[in-house]
């Protein structure tokens, strides 16, 4: 006798499904296979199988902002003269 299964319908962006069949395809699992998985590791952990937390900036990303909010207010000028000399000195 075949298992009983529900159906769940969800909505994502067409680039991510593209993505993640592709990414599955190659270690050979689809997306039910993918999110039965996950799903089981829910069950399986009481919650979800992996910290979800705001992301942090790192020193030197916060550093940059307090710079950034000072040159807005005016407290100090910015060092580069124009958006592409930034870019220059940025090597971008």
């Amino acid at each position: 006798m075949a298992k009983k299964t529900s159906t769940i319908h969800l909505r994502v962006e067409p680039n991510i499904k593209a993505d993640v069949e592709k990414l599955l395809d190659r270690l050979g699992l689809t997306t039910t296979d993918a999110i039965n998985i996950f799903l089981n590791q829910i069950v399986l952990t009481g919650g979800l199988p992996f910290p979800v937390k705001i992301p942090q900036p790192n020193k030197e990303t916060l550093t940059a902002i307090k710079e950034a909010e000072k040159i807005k207010r005016g407290i100090i000028q910015s060092k580069a003269k124009s958006v592409d000399e930034f870019f220059r000195e940025m090597e971008v």
